[in-house]
């Protein structure tokens, strides 16, 4: 019996994972990417221990481990320095069975890519939704400029506007504004070390983690209007929200390339789609369920994503059946996750003197009982564990079809 078609618009960490699980359960996968190059835009990604294990069933979890680089203690703190509440990176791997893991999207895009068939992977190639199929009949459509694909099954992982989203459920409002928006940086490690900390101000967060090759990922976050820009460059902008704030803060800014400063609005899908499917195709990632940043858990959902749409579609299997199954595993989980990430981007949010101080208190009393007590908030989320069926490499890699073979 010939392997079964998958077809992946869109090659971000939750198309590649999806991407190489299937190609690991026995579909013939290919992945097509609208840009020419396949360098992420982006900075850096925290894989927590959820994702870890998610990545353990497709043979990548070890290896992504070794790259984790926080180790001793961290935590939160206000603007002028104090400590809000402390954490360690033991604590934390002890409570979750895994150390909080930063490392560059590049790394992990190239090493998801590295476990693929050569020619999988389509760079150039813009690709939309024809028609999403029927599971018991006729396969979904898929068009480029070179031509239209079949396939059994197609993954919609384009992205926060995704269009493959809007094909299947055009009547849903799609993302909604989150009341802030972030930049992101990455920059060589400072010259003295620093515990890695997230600080909270009043509308406003930073962040400085380092990471496993010796540069630094920070990154800050501040209520604004949407669609703003600073005049004068990102950088300067920066300056001006957090260089009085506490060290290596300001020494940290002014080592960024001012070109290499990324700006985004924070979107979220608060209202939850009526499913991941329509006849042949699902959706992963963001294009699924967008979430705020706040618990650094939107790649991490996309991978979780990837590894059960793997396990509830083997091939051969009821389709069908297996999209539903998909759809009931995922819709309610990432929901919770996206509420919960909300929930936590309001504190962020909080600009009053008495709110700010309210929240802060809290946070330090939280602290004062025990590191435990603060990791808490992602109790129902890292712990998270995956199904429990290991994908083999496969015995012999194919290489992806060419046009004249669809």
């Amino acid at each position: 019996m010939d392997e079964p078609r998958a077809v992946v618009i869109g090659s971000g960490i939750g198309g590649l994972t999806a991407a190489v699980a299937l190609h690991r359960r026995g579909w013939r996968v290919t992945v097509l990417e609208r840009a020419a190059s396949l360098e992420p835009v982006g900075a850096g990604i925290a894989l927590a221990p959820n994702a870890q294990r998610a990545l353990d069933t497709i043979g990548m979890g070890d290896e992504i481990r070794e790259l984790a680089a926080w180790q001793g203690e961290g935590g939160m703190r206000v603007p002028g320095g104090r400590w809000l509440a402390r954490t360690d990176s033991a604590a934390a791997a002890r409570r979750f069975g895994g150390p909080l893991v930063l490392l560059h999207r590049a790394v992990l895009v190239e090493r998801l890519v590295a476990r693929l068939p050569e020619g999988a992977v389509r760079t150039g190639t813009a690709a939309r939704l024809l028609d999403p199929g029927a599971a018991d009949g006729a396969p979904a459509v898929v068009g480029t400029d070179a031509g239209t694909i079949e396939a059994d099954l197609v993954v919609g992982a384009d992205g926060i506007d995704s269009a493959v989203r809007g094909v299947l459920f055009p009547d849903h409002p799609g993302p909604a504004y989150a009341g802030f928006t972030t930049w992101r940086i990455v920059v060589p490690a400072p010259g003295r070390p620093f515990a890695p900390h997230e600080t909270w101000g009043r509308g406003a967060i930073w962040g400085t983690q380092p990471l496993g090759d010796g540069r630094v990922y920070a990154y800050g976050a501040a209520a604004a209007p949407a669609r703003g820009h600073a005049p004068d460059g990102e950088k300067a902008e920066l300056l001006r929200r957090f260089g009085d704030w506490h060290d290596p803060i300001p020494s940290v800014i002014a080592a960024a390339d001012p070109g290499q400063v990324l700006r985004n609005d924070v979107r979220h899908l608060i209202d939850p789609l009526p499913a991941f499917h329509r006849g042949r195709t699902v959706l992963v990632g963001d294009g699924a369920h967008a979430m705020a940043p706040s618990l650094g858990q939107g790649g991490n959902q996309a991978i979780e994503d990837a590894i059960v749409l793997a396990h509830r579609l083997p091939p051969g299997g009821d389709l069908g059946a297996g999209t539903a199954a998909y759809t009931a595993d995922r819709l309610p989980r990432t929901s919770a996750v996206v509420r919960r990430s909300a929930r936590t981007a309001r504190l962020m949010r909080l600009t009053g003197p008495p709110a700010v101080a309210a929240r802060n208190a809290l946070m330090s009393a939280a602290s004062r009982l025990g590191p435990a007590l603060v990791l808490r908030a992602f109790d129902g989320i890292a712990d998270w564990q995956p199904p429990r069926h290991t994908y083999a490499a496969p015995r012999e890699a194919k290489t992806a079809p060419t046009d004249a073979e669809q």
